[in-house]
């Protein structure tokens, strides 16, 4: 530190200058700026995907909101006047032939086929992740915010 802090100083407090040092300021600027610029052509583009993917239509057909909790997930579809219910997962000892263990639940969420659907996503307590591994949708539920996206 001391080492580096003597020469700064000396080269600002001297007036003699060598050619050397100034020499290589070209180089130095091109290869700072030319890194910068060809990542801001590749996150401008980016950038807009991201915003157009994410943009949910506003001709989804069905609203269902997921709202996650400690051990069960609480569904609510709100086109119908008081469509809810919580949906718990099954115990291992009742688990038939053929049930998956940690993924049976006592009511599944049901949705059309061929329809527009919109999931807003939360949680109550801790984070969740909410998941349709067949549809290709994984979102999670962050507590104080909704988060959103769709299917078909």
């Amino acid at each position: 530190t001391t080492l580096v802090g003597y020469l700064t100083a000396s080269f600002m407090l001297s007036s003699l200058t060598s050619r050397y040092i100034l020499e290589q300021q070209t180089i130095e600027t091109v290869w700072t700026i030319l890194p910068a610029i060809i990542l801001i052509f590749l996150a401008l583009p980016s950038l807009r995907l991201l915003y157009l993917l994410d943009e949910v239509g506003m001709s989804c057909l069905l609203t269902i909101k997921a709202t996650g909790n400690q051990w069960y997930w609480g569904y609510e579809y709100s086109d119908f006047k008081g469509m809810e219910f919580d949906s718990y997962m099954l115990p291992e000892d009742t688990l038939e032939a053929g049930q998956y263990r940690l993924l049976e639940v006592d009511r599944r969420m049901v949705v059309p086929t061929k329809t527009d659907v919109r999931m807003l996503i939360t949680s109550n307590d801790v984070i969740h992740s909410w998941a349709v591994p067949s549809l290709g949708i994984k979102v999670d539920a962050i507590p104080g915010r909704l988060n959103q996206t769709s299917f078909m």
